[in-house]
């Protein structure tokens, strides 16, 4: 059971940009602009740290969620999705002339006591 699942025409915007861009990493991280969107960044473009939760593998990248924001959304399973329109990030489905969205949906009883024990 993952916290975390994409669109199939999500994941087809992730695997047109691993072949130009090679490993890649999903982060989520709540700040300022389009922070609280999930951005899409080259494996080595991002320093990772304690306050970062792992939430889940999506199209073969990991996906990760400043720990702040993820207290605002771990009693929700959430869906990456595209969408037409430039953010205002640095992801690398911008200059693509699309945005990667999150649509969320609260966790069933049984999902959320298996993803937040107590």
């Amino acid at each position: 059971m993952q916290r975390i699942a994409i669109t199939q025409e999500a994941a087809n915007i992730v695997k047109q940009l691993k072949e130009k861009h090679g490993e890649l990493i999903f982060h989520q991280s709540g700040g300022c602009c389009d922070g609280s969107s999930p951005m899409l960044f080259e494996k080595d473009d991002l320093y990772l740290d304690d306050s970062d939760v792992f939430l889940g593998i999506v199209e073969g990248v990991k996906f990760y969620m400043n720990q702040d924001q993820f207290e605002y959304w771990k009693h929700t399973h959430l869906t990456i999705d595209i969408t037409k329109g430039r953010g205002a990030s640095f992801s690398l489905e911008i200059p693509l002339g699309l945005r990667f969205i999150v649509h969320s949906r609260l966790l069933t009883h049984e999902e959320n006591a298996i993803l937040n024990p107590k």
